[in-house]
């Protein structure tokens, strides 16, 4: 029995605050909402990826590998740790600044620091001694916690950002058929996927060879030029990507990237048919009926629309005026 002056103790729980939906149908939008670009770009060392970068509007650059010495480009210091890299994210996130693209130079060079990270949070000598991947597993929640800030960065100061990485030669399991090599990101497996779910645009940099036969009757061909070009479709030898409908190669060149994540379906496909219709008069000089059947294959890809396609004529076009140049007037251009 209670003491008579004793007071009651209010015993019920405090009610939960009403929630208010957000999911409503009042609040549904529809359209294209523009958004700054995610993208990472990876090829051989030396080809022009950090170039690519600086191309970009009001770049600054962070990464621990010195790709950008010999550009005139905005940088932080040099990282030393991962919180160092982190850190950065936060100060671009939280300051005024002019900045528009953060350009990460390179994400395989940043990843020792990321393990390094991990190590000294688990008291491990190195990323192996956790055992059974475990080190790798904890490193992806760093990347995960590393992306996160990316993230909050794109929402708050809407930059774009652009990941660089080098590419290696990598074993690949195909379920279809024979395995094979092909080219992958210069990063442990979880974070290379990682990567190439979040961003909007993967692309694989690399060399396009013209070459022309020797001898019209032979199999071995002249290499007489090259370029760099930016592939954006998925291939046997690599990895890559487009949310925005890029066409499978173009220039490495981020004025040509961006302006094709700008245009619609449209203005891609006429962009595409001039270039082909271009190359078409030259391929009939050469090869008329060679030219007949990719000028059939061109109007259907025209008629439906269909950039990708087109992108994809368009090369085979090209490789074809390459086989019929004789080589007399291909050395003219060595």
């Amino acid at each position: 029995m209670n003491p008579p002056n004793a007071q009651r103790t209010n015993t019920q729980p405090t009610p939960a605050p009403v929630r208010t939906p957000r999911m409503t149908l009042a609040a549904v939008t529809r359209g294209v909402s523009a958004q700054p670009l995610r993208v990472v770009i990876y090829g051989p060392g030396g080809i022009g990826k950090s170039t690519f970068g600086a191309q970009a509007p009001a770049p600054i650059f962070l990464g621990a590998e010195d790709g950008s010495a010999l550009l005139d480009v905005a940088r932080f210091p040099q990282p030393e740790t991962w919180a160092d890299a982190i850190d950065a994210i936060r100060v671009l996130t939280t300051e005024t600044h002019t900045y528009q693209t953060l350009v990460i130079d390179s994400a395989d060079w940043l990843e020792p620091l990321c393990w390094a990270e991990v190590c000294r949070a688990g008291r491990k000598a190195d990323i192996e001694a956790f055992g059974y991947g475990k080190g790798y597993t904890a490193a992806l929640e760093e990347w995960r916690r590393f992306i996160a800030a990316v993230e909050g960065l794109r929402r708050a100061k809407r930059m774009h950002v652009v990941v660089i990485a080098h590419a290696v030669v990598a074993p690949y399991r195909n379920p279809e058929g024979d395995d094979y090599d092909r080219f992958a990101l210069k990063l442990h497996k979880g974070a290379a996927g990682l990567l190439t779910e979040w961003c909007d645009e993967l692309a694989y940099a690399s060399f396009r060879t013209h070459a022309s036969k020797v001898d019209p009757k032979g199999t071995r061909g002249r290499g007489y030029g090259s370029e760099r070009v930016l592939c954006t479709e998925r291939r046997a030898a690599f990895d890559a990507k487009s949310r925005h409908g890029l066409p499978a190669e173009m220039p490495l060149s981020w004025d040509e990237f961006f302006a094709g994540t700008q245009r619609g379906t449209g203005e891609l496909v006429a962009k595409l048919q001039a270039e082909a219709d271009a190359a078409l008069a030259k391929l009939n000089t050469l090869a008329p009926a060679v030219a007949e059947k990719a000028r059939a294959a061109v109007d259907a890809a025209v008629s439906a629309a269909d950039p990708a396609r087109l992108s994809m004529l368009l090369n085979t076009i090209h490789t074809r005026i390459a086989e019929h140049t004789p080589a007399s007037d291909s050395a003219t251009n060595d």
